[in-house]
């Protein structure tokens, strides 16, 4: 069954066979039944017409459902007479198109909500003043004013001491949360308490946001296998429908048999249920922070036996942090002041995550003056008027002549920053990819849903992967791998059954196109990454997974127990209208219980409640 037109025309025509069949039925109390007769064909003329319309453009592009049951009925009906039929089918079908469209409307409420979010202006500084721009205008490194209640309209970083932003309506995160100066803030946030300053980092179009809305669009125009199978499998029941149909009428000689089981088959449960249930999955795994881009991914989601992870940036955060400082002529936090302060003027990853950690310490960083930098090995300057040098080991020491020191926690995918300050080696910085927090516990959540194969592939080498998956549940680890590698890779575990996925760089986009579902790490990842992918978690944290794979999971499961009892209702009683132990009305009306009821089955997918530790804490 597919919506009549638009929901404007569904709402008339309800109204025009309700109108009819009460109008009717008030006749024939007041002993008018050849008025009676004519109300109810006229509430049903103008919904016959219609359908047929549709019915008319489904056939033009190859389309065939079971719309031409519901004809069939209807016409069948006014035919022989049975205009009470005829007027209770028009009424239900009308009833069940708007029932279903509203029950996809309610369904895709959280990715609309993402939709209606979407700021169309922003408030910027320009020459001591506050200019109203459109989105359009904005230019990185512009800088914005978020007063109140406004949503982000580009990614930036704060320029003010603090901010608290709501990323609820993206995130799913219950609880705002607190950013400090220079942290980052993802376009589609809405600030919850007093305005702050926004330096911009990206244009509007390639901001987190807009791809955000960008996936959605896409998610909603996508049709799902099963919703596809349905359709073949509305050949089928069509065909069955219409035997059985002819079959009553030819060995009892009564047409009423007939039109009394072409009512009973209208609509069918079969299309009802399948596109309401997975759009509410779609929906609720779009609570989750787990944006999936149509029903189609979905329902592949529901499957995946085999998961294959990228490691950094996937596996492990992909930006180096600092795991200890090791002192020599300095106190730790004048080693990570000096450093940090001369950092500043570099955009290398390692310094980028060495000014944050100062910054995440509250430390109030100098502007370093005389910067030169050697691209790839270190920074000389001056801060606080005191000379430092800051760089590899190797490139501090020929500065300075002096020996390196034992080093500690220089493990394999470890790299280290050595400080200098007026000529006197002062300590030195660890830094690392670490991985993920829970990492152990999701591998093990994956297990739990079905997941039989859990993969790490990565471009690293193999002592690098080795060591940073020590210890956990993987069943093979594939190191010093090119992205045609990756790949291949993907295509070989096809014989395991279907395969995720999982990845965040531009070297991941292949793997995660020939993968049955690919899952790109956050929507401010490569850009080549998320288009690729089917499935982006709309934040970094992989733990996501697990409520995404369970909600679609569910939804699928919902959706076929919808199609099994609805389909199973259906036969039983176009057979008991076949024996002619229902009438048409009665037929009528048992179906559209019957309809109902899978509706409202269907829209169980969205109370779906994950049971995973991720979904719990969002919920609370």
């Amino acid at each position: 069954m597919k919506p009549l037109l638009h929901d404007s025309l569904n709402i008339a025509l309800l109204t025009i066979a309700l109108l009819g069949l009460l109008s009717g039925l008030g006749l024939l109390l007041v002993d008018r039944a050849d008025m009676a007769t004519v109300a109810w064909t006229l509430g049903v003329i103008p919904v016959l017409a219609a359908l047929v319309f549709e019915i008319v453009a489904s056939l033009a592009k190859g389309e065939v459902g079971l719309d031409i049951v519901a004809a069939l009925s209807m016409s069948a009906a006014l035919l022989f007479g049975e205009t009470l039929a005829a007027a209770v089918v028009a009424l239900m079908y009308a009833g069940g198109s708007f029932l279903e469209s509203f029950a996809e409307g309610r369904a895709r409420r959280e990715m609309s909500d993402l939709l209606s979010r979407v700021p169309r202006t922003a408030t910027r500084h320009r020459n001591g003043a506050l200019d109203e721009v459109p989105l359009d205008e904005i230019a990185p490194g512009d800088l914005l004013l978020i007063r109140q209640g406004d949503v982000a309209p580009v990614d930036g970083t704060v320029e003010s001491d603090r901010a608290l932003l709501d990323q609820s309506a993206l995130t799913g995160e219950s609880m705002p949360q607190r950013l400090n100066r220079g942290q980052d803030v993802m376009s589609g946030s809405t600030n919850a308490a007093d305005a702050f300053d926004l330096r911009a980092t990206r244009r509007a179009a390639d901001s987190t946001y807009a791809g955000i809305v960008r996936l959605v669009e896409a998610a909603q125009a996508s049709k799902a296998p099963m919703a596809r199978l349905a359709d073949r499998y509305s050949l089928l029941f069509l065909a069955v429908t219409v035997v059985l149909a002819t079959a009553a009428w030819w060995f009892t000689g009564d047409p009423i048999r007939a039109v009394a089981v072409l009512v009973v088959a209208t609509p069918c449960p079969l299309i009802l249920a399948v596109p309401v249930a997975l759009v509410a999955g779609l929906s609720r795994a779009a609570h989750y922070g787990v944006l999936i881009k149509g029903a189609k991914p979905l329902e592949a989601l529901a499957r995946i036996n085999t998961l294959i992870l990228d490691k950094t940036g996937t596996l492990t955060d992909g930006r180096p942090q600092i795991v200890s400082i090791e002192t020599v002529a300095q106190p730790e936090d004048q080693v990570l002041y000096f450093a940090a302060a001369l950092e500043q003027a570099s955009k290398h990853p390692m310094a980028q995550a060495i000014v944050a950690a100062a910054r995440a310490r509250g430390m109030a960083l100098p502007v370093p003056a005389s910067v030169v930098e050697t691209p790839g090995e270190g920074l000389s300057g001056t801060v606080d008027g005191r000379q430092v040098i800051v760089g590899g080991p190797a490139f501090v020491l020929s500065r300075i002549g002096a020996p390196a020191p034992h080093a500690q926690g220089t493990d394999t995918g470890s790299a280290l920053a050595a400080l200098a300050v007026d000529g006197v080696l002062a300590g030195q910085l660890v830094l690392a990819d670490t991985l993920r927090s829970g990492t152990s516990e999701l591998l093990a959540g994956l297990r739990r849903l079905g997941i039989a194969r859990i993969l790490l592939a990565t471009g690293d080498r193999h002592a690098v992967a080795e060591a940073v998956t020590a210890g956990l549940d993987f069943d093979a680890v594939r190191a010093d791998l090119t992205p045609d590698q990756k790949v291949l890779l993907v295509l070989t575990e096809h014989k395991h059954g279907p395969v995720m996925m999982v990845g965040d760089g531009v070297n991941d986009a292949p793997a995660l196109a020939a993968a049955d579902v690919g899952v790109a790490m956050g929507a401010r990842g490569a850009a080549a990454s998320a288009e690729a992918a089917d499935v982006v978690l709309l934040v970094d944290h992989l733990d996501r997974l697990l409520p995404g794979i369970e909600v679609a999971q569910r939804a699928r499961a919902i959706a076929l127990q919808s199609v099994a009892a609805g389909i199973g209702l259906s036969v039983a009683g176009m057979i008991a209208a076949a024996f002619g132990y229902l009438t048409p009305v009665q037929g009528a009306l048992l179906q559209e219980v019957i309809d109902v009821a899978v509706i409202l089955n269907a829209l169980r997918a969205l109370r779906i409640m994950p049971r995973g530790p991720a979904s719990r804490e969002q919920s609370q």
